[in-house]
């Protein structure tokens, strides 16, 4: 784990440490998860992951600047996803116990397709957000998220259903 860890470092730097056009992103971004992302794929720097190799990205994603994921349990996120400003995607917890406090806990995170996550959300171990969500701004995921809803709040509770006519 520690070359990995060394690995997204040294990749988060360079894609960080200056302007890059998108396809220079996508290059870096694709040595970072250790496969191609699609030519539709967008990143505004900076990024940050503590592994990078967990995560799974589909077509026509969008993440945008300061966004942090911890993703040693796994994190994928299906095609049309767009992930706001700051938002952290956190795959790892630590045991309940003090005695066993530094045991890590993974649980990957699943974010469906055409999902929205707002500026400065928190998205905690082994969640899924259903196709056509929405986590408003500066929400606290703990709890699967049902397909077309809107969550928000701390913790995230459903706001309401997306109707059938928001959907098309």
């Amino acid at each position: 784990m520690h070359g990995v860890s060394q690995e997204a470092l040294r990749l988060t730097a360079e894609i960080n440490g200056s302007y890059h056009t998108p396809e220079e992103l996508r290059t870096l971004f694709s040595q970072l998860i250790g496969r191609p992302v699609d030519e539709t794929f967008g990143l505004f720097p900076p990024f940050y992951t503590d592994c990078g190799k967990n995560i799974h990205i589909g077509r026509h994603v969008f993440i945008n600047m300061g966004c942090k994921f911890q993703d040693q349990g796994g994190i994928f996120i299906g095609d049309g996803a767009l992930i706001g400003h700051n938002v952290v995607l956190a795959t790892l917890n630590h045991a309940d116990s003090p005695r066993d406090r530094a045991t890590m806990l993974p649980a990957p995170i699943r974010i469906g397709r055409n999902v929205w996550i707002g500026a400065s959300a928190t998205v905690l171990p082994g969640v899924t957000i259903g196709d056509g969500a929405i986590v408003a701004a500066g929400a606290v995921v703990t709890k699967d998220v049902p397909e077309n809803t809107i969550v928000g709040g701390v913790p995230a509770r459903i706001i309401r259903t997306i109707n059938e006519e928001e959907r098309q």
